[in-house]
């Protein structure tokens, strides 16, 4: 164990040393990394957000595609339990219907409404003689009274699920066509259902869903990080931090990670437990802005924190220049005393030269004593 942590101590310094690798490790971060550092690491969002606009739109793209992956498997589950529970009601107590070139007719002339209380998907209305809108509202605005259901009428079914705002509608010439289907009744329901060929429909159920509510969530997220990316700017204002907006815009990107995996979660709770939470849409946002704004936050003090720490070395440099100026008075100075004692000590030799000089001249212009004898 101790030299697990010493291996592992060894390549913390290694990181710390090589500054230039760890951007370059950040530069190349997976999708699951990033969503990680999303959610745990907020000091990270300026250097994902550097990356530039096209990450970040992908990868927007792969978490929308993820929660639309876990939004059709449960589209696709409750309509494996809407199948398996409605072809016994079908062949007890359901009256003849038969589907041709898109209009489905079910043989009632009253309208059949199933309670929440007897269906795994809520309340469900089904009349394909009214063609009026007014009544077609009514229906809707039971089902979502009830906390969701489906409303099947002559040319299209409606779902609405309490996981998401408003109401999905598929028409079933458009849905039926694609798998190469005119016509049935309630018989060939019952066999379809029973026969290995309803694996097909579940595909085909998926994939429509699936391209359909991708385009819908994808504008959804991208409308709400360009809202979050305005609050972000005007706090980024306030701050007083210079940021390009498209930078703000890839941080708030980042910052709906938790958001969308909590409706993800919501929705997926939803397919075995149908229930509304009040409030939801507001804490989706909440908790995005509070993200961003921290993200913000922290940029912030680590702008502060680099300004003082210039400050600290500017001041540092300030005394070295005075230190080095000093010195170089000092050096100056010394050098000037060392040159004046050269010259002085040349005069002196001068001086003393001529000196010696002037004694041997004088010396020589003497006679010598009995000279004049």
């Amino acid at each position: 164990m101790e030299e697990e942590k010493k291996t592992e101590d060894v390549k913390e310094e290694k990181k710390e040393e090589n500054p230039k690798n760890n951007n370059e490790n950040e530069l190349n971060m997976g999708f699951f990394k990033k969503v990680w550092y999303s959610i745990t690491k907020i000091e990270k969002y300026p250097n994902m957000s550097a990356q530039g606009l096209g990450k970040a739109i992908s990868y927007l793209v792969k978490i929308v595609a993820i929660f639309t992956i876990v939004f059709c498997l449960g589209v696709v589950y409750q309509t494996h339990n809407m199948i398996g529970e409605g072809i016994e009601y079908l062949q007890n107590s359901f009256p003849e219907f038969s589907y041709k070139d898109g209009t489905l007719n079910v043989e009632s002339e009253e309208p059949i409404t199933i309670s929440a209380e007897d269906s795994v998907v809520g309340e469900t209305i089904i009349d394909t003689k009214t063609e009026s809108q007014t009544t077609i509202d009514e229906y809707a605005n039971k089902v979502t009274n009830a906390g969701g259901g489906i409303i099947i009428l002559k040319d299209k079914v409606t779902i609405k699920n309490p996981a998401i705002a408003g109401t999905i509608s598929y028409s079933y010439k458009d849905t039926f066509e694609r798998m190469g289907i005119t016509e049935f009744n309630k018989q060939g329901v019952i066999d379809f259902a029973n026969s290995g060929k309803i694996v097909a429909l579940y595909v085909s159920i998926f994939l429509t869903v699936f391209i359909y509510e991708f385009v819908i969530f994808f504008l959804s997220v991208l409308s709400d990080a360009i809202l979050l990316s305005f609050f972000g700017f005007f706090t980024a204002w306030l701050a007083k931090i210079k940021m390009r907006y498209v930078a703000i815009f890839n941080m708030s990107v980042y910052a709906l990670t938790l958001s969308v995996i909590l409706n993800m979660l919501y929705m997926g709770i939803n397919i075995f437990i149908p229930f509304e939470m009040q409030y939801f849409q507001v804490m989706y946002v909440a908790v995005a802005v509070i993200y961003l704004v921290a993200a913000i936050l922290i940029l912030k003090s680590e702008f502060v924190k680099k300004q003082m720490e210039l400050m600290k070395i500017a001041e540092a440099q300030e005394v070295i220049k005075k230190q080095m100026e000093e010195k170089e008075r000092e050096e100056e100075e010394k050098r000037a005393r060392e040159e004046q004692r050269k010259k002085d000590k040349e005069r002196e030799e001068k001086e003393k030269k001529k000196k010696e000089e002037k004694e041997e001249k004088k010396n020589q212009g003497q006679e010598p004593e009995g000279s004049g004898a």
